[in-house]
């Protein structure tokens, strides 16, 4: 029997796991920016490397 994890990461490898991981960070990192002041670069490289980790990955927004 698939623990809770397993099923996470399931759906995270999935299309639409994808699609709501992605929507997710960018809405964190729209917030971040907003909060920053000058340090878009840095944010969306957190954003990627994030992403990165989560899912598929990949620059799929």
């Amino acid at each position: 029997m698939a623990g809770l994890g397993d099923k996470a990461k399931d759906f995270l490898d999935s299309d639409k796991g994808e699609q709501a991981s992605d929507g997710a960070l960018d809405k964190g990192a729209a917030f971040a920016e907003g909060k920053a002041g000058g340090h878009a670069d840095q944010v969306q490289k957190g954003r990627d490397a994030a992403d990165d980790r989560i899912g598929s990955g990949g620059d799929e927004r």
